[in-house]
């Protein structure tokens, strides 16, 4: 089957992609940008990339008339707080008007568990996106998932954040809200068993583990496993604001989708029975088995895909989407500096392991205080960390930066500032001709740029000569 992807890049999207592939579709993934997707599709005989931004219809042409289904993964949770609603909504409408002109017999949903009377906006949304794709042209199936428990997914990162690094916990009183965690492997085969099966077409589906936990068991399972003793106290009062303040600077979360996640975490996320485990033969583990699963990920170092690799806005998305990346030369500060290297391949797999775990080689301290600056002012700091602790993709959050660029063929890595900024930054790193490249591009926006760059020069010189040193002893 020639099967449609869209939200390709996202934390579903780049998983479901490599089982469509071994299962023998052929697979079009619809994305933003191509810079953003795995540079290995370059070379897949049975992909095929195409930009498509279901924001913009008149870009939808570039979608194939002749494929035979197509997946449905696009939110819009970790965007404007206000106009989530909306975009969520036109681009359900822009997907339904367009497939329908295709030769597209299935789409697949996947939305979240809407049982209860009392609905967060989040919820209402995917409720309203559901209603939105239901269609005469095709059949769609609808597979609805509460908290989903995998190696990269908001709520495992998160619960992963409060449990290691808060031995007491002082809680609102949401965590004693009952849910129904399900782990990412089996939500995966729910969606792949699915395509092309008659049986669930024009059906709609509650998928769950077998367990009802409530926010507080999950929090307190997952410290056992982890092998850490932790006290979890609820309070009776603690505004939705204040518990978004609390997740924002306790774990690795955006200010945004906290918000979101707490609204929904009032919300009771129970599924309904159903034969669709019988129909697709799936039996799904339990919460402990779902998080020892996404440990042996993380020990492996191979995690698929995570949150973390969002956007934050929607000027981030438009520049990684630009057809070329051009770091401006005029009307710029800048900080160029180069070093002559012994081993030019050494020298880039230590540029590319650059940030997260591994830091930034040099002044680690003043890094670590730019991060709780950043984060003091609404900003992201240094939370997001990386997805690999060796290699780097084109699309990759890196810390308080976003890779705009990471190019192995010709050694060369081009981030894209996206922390708090009077202006805009890049940082740039090249290896070529025997020597070490690094160069720091800053455009100013006013007078609060200008004198924002001014402000932090000595720390430029210091930590930027450290760093290039560093990378020249590689």
């Amino acid at each position: 089957m020639k099967v449609l992807v869209t939200g390709a890049t996202g934390y579903i999207g780049k998983r479901i992609i490599p089982l469509l592939l071994e299962q023998g579709h052929t697979v079009v993934c619809a994305v933003r940008g191509k810079l953003r997707t795995e540079q290995r599709y370059e070379t897949e005989q049975n992909i095929t990339v195409v930009e498509a931004d279901f924001l913009a219809p008149e870009t939808l042409q570039n979608i194939p008339k002749d494929i035979d289904a197509a997946y449905y993964l696009i939110h819009s949770m970790s965007n404007s707080i206000s106009k989530f609603q909306q975009m969520e909504n036109d681009c359900a409408v822009n997907f339904k008007n367009y497939i329908e002109q295709t030769n597209t017999k299935q789409v697949i949903y996947l939305s979240g568990i809407t049982n209860d009377t009392k609905l967060s906006s989040h919820l209402l949304s995917r409720k309203n996106v559901e209603n939105v794709l239901q269609s005469k042209a095709y059949s769609l199936t609808v597979f609805k998932a509460g908290i989903i428990v995998g190696s990269g997914s908001s709520s495992f990162e998160i619960i992963r954040d409060l449990v290691e690094k808060l031995p007491v916990m002082i809680a609102p009183k949401w965590l004693r809200t009952k849910t129904q965690p399900i782990g990412i492997r089996d939500v995966l085969s729910f969606l792949t068993k699915a395509l092309g099966n008659k049986k669930v077409y024009n059906t709609s589906y509650d998928i769950f583990g077998p367990e009802i936990l409530d926010y507080r068991q999950m929090l307190l399972r997952f410290a056992a496993i982890r092998k850490l003793k932790r006290t979890i106290i609820t309070v009776p009062v603690m505004t939705p604001k204040l518990s978004s303040y609390w997740l924002y600077f306790v774990t690795s979360t955006t200010y945004k989708l906290a918000r979101t996640l707490v609204n929904s975490m009032g919300v009771e996320i129970i599924g309904k029975p159903s034969d669709i485990n019988n129909i697709l033969g799936i039996e799904p583990m339990t919460y402990e088995e779902a998080v020892k699963f996404a440990f042996i990920k993380i020990k492996q170092n191979s995690i698929v895909s995570s949150w973390k690799d969002s956007f934050a806005s929607s000027r981030q998305r438009k520049r990684i989407s630009s057809k070329y990346i051009n770091v401006p030369k005029y009307g710029c500060f800048k900080d160029i500096k180069d070093r002559k290297v012994l081993d030019e391949q050494r020298t880039f797999d230590k540029i590319c392991a650059i940030g997260g775990e591994n830091g930034w080689y040099y002044g680690t301290t003043l890094w670590k205080i730019r991060g709780y600056l950043d984060k003091l002012v609404g900003g992201i700091g240094l939370r997001r960390g990386r997805t690999n602790k060796t290699t780097i993709k084109t699309g990759d959050a890196l810390d308080f930066w976003r890779v705009l660029l990471a190019d192995n063929e010709n050694k060369r890595l081009l981030l894209f500032a996206e922390m708090k900024l009077p202006g805009e930054a890049w940082l740039e790193f090249r290896v070529a001709k025997g020597k070490v490249y690094q160069r720091a591009v800053f455009r100013p926006r006013g007078l609060a740029g200008r004198l924002y760059w001014y402000s932090v020069l000595p720390f430029h010189g210091f930590i930027f000569n450290g760093m290039i040193n560093k990378l020249a002893k590689a």
